[in-house]
């Protein structure tokens, strides 16, 4: 959390920077020539801004996305989990507590995987390195999904089990196993780096382009380009916010649901 707006202030500040340096080289500029400032300068301020606020639009938009996407993975994983707890019922008896037992810590296991926010545990599995906490939590679940899958087939298999438990609770499984995978892959889902760095080199350079634009005034002017840094800062930080949501202020608060569904099952 604390780099991360450590990382605003460093933008921040950069910005400032660059418009100061374009502020200095439009004003040597007039300096040099009485004629003003280079012509086409205005046109080249638009393309950027124009450039600028398309890359914006798009990340903006595809993180967002991506955000609402992952919150409504954990509710279908919620259904999928209750779904195939309520199966149970069709087992035999004897073998319900057992696999009851393992569904409860199965889901603490799933509830509790992604809500580490500590930033080392969190920053390497975003970075497709299986460690730290959430690693151990996923290879856990997977442990816990091969039992209660070992336990029901074996359950299903008895003499007298009707064929009906069979093809209703095996493919409820299934959806429970399957939507572990598809989480992981949709919390591994962002754009290339290369995007996030064409973002913040296009701010940077229309924070230049202002500042040349600007060399004109008898004074200087602050207000505008501590505006200008404000806005792109916090915005670049709202979309890399949307796209890691377990590092910053942003959170998939759709976990409650998980841990509502292992209360119930108590």
């Amino acid at each position: 959390m604390l780099k991360a707006w450590l990382c605003v202030a460093i933008v921040f500040f950069a910005m400032l920077a660059c418009g100061e340096i374009g502020r200095r080289i439009g004003a040597r500029r007039l300096a040099a020539d009485a004629d003003g400032l280079a012509k086409g300068a205005g046109a080249a301020e638009a393309a950027v801004f124009g450039l600028l606020g398309l890359l914006i639009a798009f990340t903006f938009s595809g993180a967002a996305s991506r955000f609402e996407d992952r919150r409504h993975l954990v509710t279908e994983e919620a259904n999928a989990i209750g779904t195939a707890y309520l199966r149970l019922d069709l087992l035999p008896v004897d073998a319900q507590p057992g696999l009851r037992r393992l569904f409860r810590r199965y889901t603490q296991v799933r509830a509790s995987t992604y809500q580490d926010r500590g930033q080392s545990a969190s920053a390497r599995f975003l970075a497709g390195e299986n460690q730290g906490a959430v690693g151990a939590r996923l290879a856990e679940a997977a442990a816990l999904q091969q039992a209660i899958w070992t336990r029901a087939i074996a359950a299903l298999r008895r003499p007298g089990t009707p064929p009906a438990a069979t093809v209703a609770l095996v493919p409820a499984l299934n959806a429970m196993i399957d939507i572990t995978t598809t989480r992981v892959m949709a919390t591994r889902n962002h754009p290339p780096v290369v995007i996030f760095m064409l973002l913040l080199g296009l701010g940077l350079v229309g924070a230049l382009v202002v500042g040349y634009s600007t060399s004109a005034n008898a004074k200087r002017d602050w207000f505008h380009p501590i505006v200008l840094a404000t806005i792109l800062s916090l915005t670049m930080y709202v979309i890399v916010d949307l796209e890691y949501p377990r590092l910053g202020l942003i959170q998939v608060d759709s976990d409650r649901l998980l841990v509502d569904l292992g209360n119930s099952m108590s």
